[in-house]
């Protein structure tokens, strides 16, 4: 099943802010997400309307390229990618100055629980 999200964009008929001009809500009790609040022009769309969407809507979805997923499995956790980073710049003076606020806060954390402490 498409995502409410996407049904609500082809209703509408183009991009929807939907932290001002729709706002969705789940609350968890298997009925799935609903319109919270509609504060667009145009009539709030029934639910058999969106659903009337749900073949167009499907057809929109553009999957995923294998390598997304792939990259994601391979790649190192992101606190082992910011922890290579940040020995990086460690080593290289003119790093440390260029990204001064980021080596220094991580510098902070490492000498506050250093690693056999």
């Amino acid at each position: 099943m498409t995502q409410l999200s996407t049904k609500i964009k082809l209703y509408v008929g183009s991009e929807v802010d939907f932290t001002k001009d729709v706002l969705l809500q789940d609350d968890s009790d298997g009925k799935g997400a609903y319109i919270k609040e509609w504060n667009l022009s145009i009539a709030k769309p029934t639910i058999a309307q969106l659903d009337a969407l749900e073949t167009e809507a499907q057809a929109n979805i553009v999957p995923t390229p294998a390598y997304v997923s792939q990259r994601k499995s391979a790649y190192p956790s992101i606190g082992d990618q910011l922890d290579m980073l940040w020995h990086s710049i460690d080593q290289n003076s003119a790093l440390k100055s260029q990204y001064f606020d980021f080596y220094e806060a991580i510098k902070a954390v490492k000498v506050k629980f250093p690693k056999n402490g």
